[in-house]
């Protein structure tokens, strides 16, 4: 948490002064339909104005689990500070040898849009999470003090895009995949209904209030925000929102266990070669009854003498089918209808499309789902990524189609389509499938036939990474196109992107991609996830690229076709 010293003293004197009129502090009211419950800070920069930096845990503190949340702020864990902005750095990586930029100030801006991506939203009482192997297990996917209030985060970062928009307005907005953890139906209503500004009802199971009174904890019923209507927002798939933890297509023991109230026991299922029919620890839950959602019914099976731990059911924590998910996007009050999805996908469970934001500007978005099937065969997880032959087929029509209309193109997929090989262990487990129809060279040298293609913007990976894809011509700079991955709202660094598109008056296009931090109000539980998700990644030490703020602003620049300049002068 970010420490006002200032803010602290008036608050103490306010505190003693109505104490001494023998008055009592306010009690906080649920407020009117039309306005948020956890309005955010008034100052809303981007991370071009200042960062929000770790502060390290002082070195005379104890180890702690990420588990132990009460103990945080004594040994200093979580706290973090303002730091510098970052300017965008100038990136010619793509264009010819000898370009030098346009120095004058004649630009037009084709497209601007924000990314949001890997939120995560997470049913944390279920008994069908993996939290043993996250706390116990060094895996912050399966638990992190951060996912009690992430919810309470995502409303901020949706109220941070509207305050932004009304200073710059966006054309569209596009969330890239991962929007719940765990393919539950209760995580994915929460996650349209926080969009749609509807009433949250964060918990599950039995209705569970660990400090008594109206918001004042992470279960309270609250009014989200909701996006500003005048901003159409598309949806794209991701592993985690159909596959159970993102990892395997659920049989039917973990369908059974996420409406039950025996919590699920699991081996290792990383290295068992049982996968899911592995057993021998029981995975946890969260105490939704107490302030720091204390872990319960986690640990060997021996642990537990009088048999399984149990939690309250519900059904709402059904799984999701694919078509299920996808369905869920035509019961929303936000536009546009489906959210980008047509109404065949709802049966079909076909989730790639494509739109034009704008009817004045030639540039097409192209929403590729390149998670893998249901029925792929096993790779000891199913979060690679991958296209099949139709997905392909329309993948390439889709750009054929671009192409010869004469518009610039950008591809939204959930998983990056280039890895840095330099990254170890993440590489093995974020790679391209060996199963799908085309592979990632062959896909990578298809793309690099089509001169318009921009950019492919991802997420997955939680790094706000930025990969250059090279033409294979250096005679033809044109053929390459630009890498933009954004980091999770979840985990540290918890920040979406900006993206804006601009035309340079020498007949290039720069892309400006910037970061933003939500405007977390101090003391507020927007605030509390920051805290939390800082504190994780002390303890879980996992690595982030562009330390030590997480963030990476820069201008794209990209050369365009004569035909297409020629497009564009004419407009």
């Amino acid at each position: 948490m970010f420490r006002f010293k200032t803010g602290i003293i008036l608050a103490l004197i306010f505190v003693i002064f109505i104490t001494a009129a023998g008055c009592s502090a306010p009690i906080p009211q649920l407020s009117e339909d039309g306005e948020p419950d956890y309005p955010i800070d008034s100052v809303v920069l981007t991370t071009r104005d200042r960062t929000v930096l770790p502060v390290p845990v002082p070195s005379t503190s104890p180890a702690l689990g990420p588990e132990q949340i009460e103990s945080f702020s004594e040994y200093g864990y979580g706290v973090w500070e303002f730091g510098e902005g970052l300017e965008h750095e100038k990136r010619l990586d793509l264009m010819p040898g000898g370009y030098t930029p346009a120095s004058d100030t004649d630009t037009e801006k084709l497209l601007t849009f924000f990314a949001m991506t890997d939120i995560h939203l997470t049913d944390k009482e279920s008994p069908a999470q993996v939290i043993y192997y996250g706390y116990k297990g060094g895996i912050i996917s399966g638990y992190s003090p951060a996912m009690l209030y992430n919810i309470h985060l995502f409303d901020a970062a949706i109220q941070t895009a509207n305050a932004l928009h009304k200073e710059d307005a966006f054309d569209f907005g596009i969330f890239v995949g991962d929007a719940i953890n765990c393919g539950q139906y209760n995580e994915l209503r929460w996650y349209i209904d926080v969009l749609d500004g509807k009433r949250i009802k964060p918990d599950s199971g039995d209705k569970d209030d660990p400090i008594p009174g109206p918001l004042n904890d992470y279960q309270d019923e609250y009014k989200a925000a909701g996006l500003d209507e005048s901003i159409s927002w598309y949806q794209v798939l991701g592993n985690h929102d159909h596959f159970w933890m993102g990892m395997f297509p659920p049989d039917e023991y973990i369908k059974s266990a996420l409406t039950g109230t025996e919590v699920l026991e699991l081996g290792n299922i990383f290295y068992d070669p049982l996968r899911l029919k592995s057993r021998g620890f029981y995975m946890g839950a969260i105490d939704g009854r107490t302030p720091y959602g204390d872990i319960i019914g986690a640990g060997p099976v021996t642990n537990f003498p009088d048999g399984p731990p149990t939690v309250p059911a519900d059904q709402d924590r059904r799984f999701l089918s694919r078509t299920e998910w996808i369905g869920e996007f035509f019961n929303s009050s936000s536009s546009p209808q489906g959210h980008g999805f047509s109404q065949s996908a709802r049966t079909t469970g076909f989730a790639c499309y494509s739109f034009e934001p704008r009817s004045d500007i030639p540039i097409k978005v192209i929403v590729l789902d390149n998670t893998q099937r249901d029925d792929d065969p096993s790779e000891n997880s199913s979060g690679f990524g991958s296209i099949d032959q139709e997905r392909y087929d329309w993948l390439v029509q889709e750009l054929e189609d671009g192409q010869a209309e004469g518009k610039l193109m950008i591809i939204a997929a959930h998983i990056p389509i280039v890895i840095k090989e330099n990254e170890g262990s993440l590489s093995s487990v974020m790679k391209w499938s060996q199963y799908a129809a085309v592979s990632d060279v062959d896909l990578i040298a298809k793309l690099h036939t089509y001169p318009n293609l921009m950019a492919w913007i991802a997420g997955h990976r939680h790094q706000n990474t930025v990969i250059p894809v090279k033409s294979p011509d250096d005679d033809r700079p044109e053929l390459g196109f630009w890498q933009v991955e954004t980091a999770s709202l979840r985990e540290f660094p918890q920040q979406f992107r900006i993206f804006e598109f601009v035309y340079n008056s020498d007949n290039t296009v720069s892309i400006f991609t910037t970061n933003v931090d939500p405007a977390v109000r101090e003391g507020s539980p927007a605030a509390k996830s920051r805290s939390y998700a800082v504190a994780a990644y002390q303890i879980f030490d996992y690595p982030i690229e562009m330390m030590p703020s997480g963030a990476y602003n820069a201008e794209l620049l990209l050369q365009l076709t004569p035909e297409m300049q020629e497009i564009l002068q004419k407009r």
